[in-house]
């Protein structure tokens, strides 16, 4: 059985589908922020503030490329899609699944972006990130499950309906 690899902007719900999905398919859960956090021995939040964005995306493309497992629903960090061999690499390992949430559920959900570890440039707003990722998640997906309006578990079904011949 192949992976299922979930990207989408940070509060969309790829940990807490992830692991439900995972659970209900009887697959293993990866998450890669929590890779990268074991791995510097650091929060997110704390290795961006103190070693800095370039630093924290040479890590994170690291672990991305790095990820080798099968049978398994890896949930990435929101910015993923910045590396183009790490989208490569996942798709040779399994299907792209893209967790398409309305900007206004976003921005409610993400009370805590600056605690968050989320990777800005300075100045950028959330609605600027969202508006640049959107057409990397869309390029680089192969399944887009829009979950506006959807619950957990009807996202979990609508991603096991989209990716049945994947499992």
């Amino acid at each position: 059985m192949k992976n299922l690899i979930l990207i989408g902007m940070p509060a969309c719900g790829k940990s807490t589908v992830g692991v439900v999905l995972a659970k209900t398919l009887g697959m293993k859960f990866l998450d890669t922020d929590l890779l990268i956090q074991e791995r510097e021995g650091a929060l997110l939040q704390d290795l961006i503030d103190q070693k800095g964005d370039d630093y924290f995306k040479k890590v994170e493309e690291y672990i991305l490329r790095s990820v080798d497992t099968e049978n398994t629903v890896i949930s990435t960090g929101g910015s993923a899609v910045y590396y183009p061999e790490a989208i490569k690499h996942f798709k040779k390992k399994g299907k792209i699944v893209y967790i398409k949430v309305p900007y206004d559920t976003i921005e409610q959900r993400l009370d805590n972006i600056t605690t968050r570890g989320i990777t800005m440039a300075p100045g950028q707003t959330l609605r600027d990130l969202y508006e640049m990722r959107v057409p990397l998640y869309e390029i680089n997906a192969d399944v887009t499950v829009d979950t506006g309006g959807l619950t957990v578990e009807q996202t979990i079904e609508r991603i096991i309906e989209l990716t049945a011949d994947n499992l």
